[in-house]
């Protein structure tokens, strides 16, 4: 399978996409360094190699450059290739890329939605190896009671709500009471 990637500058600093014939592959917000934006990219494209981005991710890198800069970007028409994740985790992907930006749900709540209230961890755990931040956009999922949650993107909680506020989202003070 032929996989490419591209590097790309946002308001919040360097992200990556990884690309095949099939969709986008990986998006990645940045990270602490180079070293480990490539660590990251060879865990979901082992195989990627630099290449200037086709017209459809391009369109990807547009609206991730838009949405990061504070526009309403709907990023829900982007075609992902989710071959190899887990079913869960594409079930997940699914709901959590049907959160407007601004809004938000919790763990609990997705668990819900996936018909099976008791998997809030699990729910948790597949947004922490979300490989398409922020087109899935697992920083818009929230622990319950107004808590922040985590988020496994370098700069962990503060990138979460640097990313809210960003959009717009209603923060309450609970939200800074840690995880």
């Amino acid at each position: 399978m032929t996989c490419h990637f591209a590097h790309f500058d946002t308001g919040i600093g360097r992200c990556t996409v990884a690309w095949g014939d099939a969709g986008l592959r990986a998006v990645l917000l940045p990270e602490a360094d180079d070293d480990a934006i490539r660590a990251r990219l060879r865990r979901r494209a082992p195989q990627a190699t630099a290449a200037a981005p086709p017209p459809e991710v391009q369109q990807a890198i547009d609206g991730v450059q838009a949405l990061l800069c504070g526009e309403r970007v709907d990023l829900s028409a982007l075609r992902l290739d989710m071959r190899g994740l887990p079913e869960l985790h594409v079930r997940v992907y699914r709901i959590a890329r049907g959160i407007a930006p601004g809004q938000t749900l919790t763990y609990g709540e997705v668990a819900r939605r996936l018909g099976s209230p008791g998997l809030a961890r699990a729910v948790g755990q597949a947004l922490g190896r979300n490989p398409f931040a922020p087109v899935v956009p697992c920083h818009r999922v929230m622990a319950a009671g107004g808590k922040l949650g985590g988020f496994s993107a370098f700069g962990g909680a503060q990138t979460k709500l640097r990313l809210l506020a960003i959009e717009g989202a209603a923060l309450t003070p609970d939200l800074f009471g840690g995880e």
